[in-house]
């Protein structure tokens, strides 16, 4: 016989480890939590400065390629996603952003009752503790940890003073009372150590006796019986179990891994079934589809500052010292999350809040970190943080071990390419500034061209995403919406979806924060609906 829960959640990633923790509060209710890849307890996810180990490999992480994108002259993109416990909020480089205030407030204007900034604020606030401490944006008691870089680089005083110089403001809080302006990000860090969602909401939570946590579990597909979910089907290894929900089954496996189950469940439109022999069990047409990311283009220099994380032999020595640094105090380079520094700008004061991202990065990190450059170097990213360009997902097989096709639609439509370029001049201003003089070296690519032509060309061969898929089951009250603004999945009972992929529109920002903030609001809605 199956096994039996309350509640199924499928995916222990940045929403999924927050639900599970907020339903098992109560030792009444037993919940089951089953997440594809393995543990989050390796030291090269706990060490910060480690990340692109994770970022590059497979082990624990999907490593998705795109289909090729129009947009990017016909490339494939890369989509690397978390697979562990923790998701993504353990492969990822733990800035701490939310988004904009309007972000949300757009998203209630779209029909979604009880989604505006402030019916989200509390749970953002619910979560985070903020070394900085509690105010009326900031929480402070919270599971999630949020501090300051231990020990940044001294490479992001250049930057900062790059910026006063062009007279972008100083801004101490992007998640406070203004999103624009510079400064040092804020990151998901304790004790100079990743502070991912496992480790926050899951590690505190593991010993309850309510709460079942099965690991290395491909879930093949919902179980839907008359119009209802009842459970899930999953493989460990050569075996297939089944584990069934009392009440609901929660979708929590991010804006690929729930869309695909739901699909590979027999709901989503005919056509994207009838391919892979797979049988109809609710017309829903929005599956899989309103993907959207950010797209991403990268300026970088070679530098001779030692400060930066890079190939040498001299950088070899120092990080050598730079292990036992970290081992005795979890400070230093190892302590780092590279992107330490960035910020938000316009390039059209019509839009409703800044519409462009500047990460810093005291490292030359090319193709997602595949492509290695002997010595040191910095870059700056450029994000695109409403693109306007809509992309869809859908299966290649009916086998939940094949990865879906995921088509971002990059660049596709041209006010996204526009509006990049627009960032890039903004940003090779900064690049050029007289704070760099001493320490800038050779510039890779076409990081010192002012031919408009030679760096559109060099944004389509180079420009990729900045880690940021959602939309993909999208919440709302149009044909097109998967889940309604409680994130029930329209026309199944017992079905919801919490993850990134409800989001109807992205948010002005990296996505963990408010990943985890629908976790969090989800297991309140879930708690509300039960009590009534």
């Amino acid at each position: 016989m199956p096994e039996e829960f309350d509640y199924v959640i499928v995916g222990a990633g940045s929403a999924g480890c927050a639900i599970a923790n907020r339903l098992s509060e109560d030792p009444a209710v037993s919940v089951c939590l089953i997440e594809a890849g393995g543990t989050h307890k390796h030291w090269s996810v706990w060490v910060p400065g480690a990340l692109l180990w994770n970022m590059v490999t497979k082990k624990r992480n999907w490593a998705f390629e795109t289909v090729p994108q129009k947009g990017l002259n016909n490339r494939k993109g890369y989509q690397p996603r978390g697979k562990m416990l923790g998701g993504s909020s353990a492969l990822n480089a733990m800035i701490y952003i939310r988004g904009h205030a309007e972000d949300y407030n757009e998203w209630a204007r779209l029909g979604n009752e009880g989604w505006s900034y402030e019916d989200v604020l509390p749970y953002f606030r619910k979560s985070e503790n903020r070394e900085a401490g509690g105010n009326e944006f900031h929480g402070a008691g919270g599971e999630l940890n949020v501090a300051p870089v231990t020990t940044p680089g001294s490479i992001n005083d250049r930057f900062l003073a790059a910026c006063d110089a062009l007279q972008i403001p100083r801004n101490s809080d992007f998640n406070g009372a203004n999103q624009e302006g510079a400064g040092l990000y804020e990151v998901t860090h304790r004790n100079g150590e990743r502070w991912s969602t496992a480790r926050a909401f899951l590690d505190p939570a593991i010993d309850r006796q309510n709460l079942t946590v099965v690991t290395r579990a491909l879930t093949e597909k919902v179980l839907i019986e008359n119009g209802r979910a009842v459970g899930a089907r999953y493989r460990t290894g050569k075996s297939v179990h089944e584990v069934r929900a009392k009440r609901e089954v929660i979708l929590s496996a991010g804006a690929f891994g729930s869309p695909q189950i739901l699909l590979l469940s027999g709901v989503g439109p005919r056509h994207k079934l009838e391919p892979h022999g797979i049988a109809q069990v609710h017309d829903l047409p929005g599956v899989g589809e309103n993907l959207q990311d950010h797209p991403d283009y990268v300026l970088s220099y070679d530098s001779d500052l030692k400060d930066n994380i890079g190939l040498s032999i001299g950088g070899a020595v120092r990080m050598f010292g730079e292990f036992f640094r970290y081992r005795r105090e979890r400070k230093g380079m190892l302590a780092s999350n590279f992107a330490e520094s960035g910020g938000f700008i316009y390039v059209d004061r019509s839009e409703p809040s800044p519409d462009i991202q500047l990460v810093f990065v005291r490292a030359v990190v090319d193709d997602h970190g595949r492509k290695m450059h002997w010595g040191h170097g910095y870059s700056l990213h450029i994000t695109v943080i409403r693109p306007k360009s809509r992309g869809r997902l859908w299966l290649n097989s009916a086998d939940p071990a094949a990865p879906p096709a995921i088509d971002p639609a990059f660049l596709e439509d041209e006010s996204d390419m526009e509006k990049l370029l627009q960032g890039t001049k903004v940003a090779q201003q900064i690049m050029r500034s007289s704070a760099f003089a001493d320490v800038r070296g050779k510039p890779y690519y076409a990081a010192e061209s002012d031919d408009d032509a030679v760096l559109r060309e060099d944004i389509r061969n180079r420009a990729d995403t900045q880690y940021h898929p959602v939309g993909t089951c999208k919440m709302g009250r149009d044909e097109m919406a998967v889940v309604d603004a409680r994130l029930r999945v329209r026309g199944i009972a017992g079905l919801r979806v919490a993850d990134a992929s409800i989001m109807p529109n992205v948010v002005s920002g990296n996505t963990n924060a408010p990943s985890i903030m629908i976790g969090e609001k989800c297991a309140d809605m879930i708690k509300e609906d039960c009590s009534e």
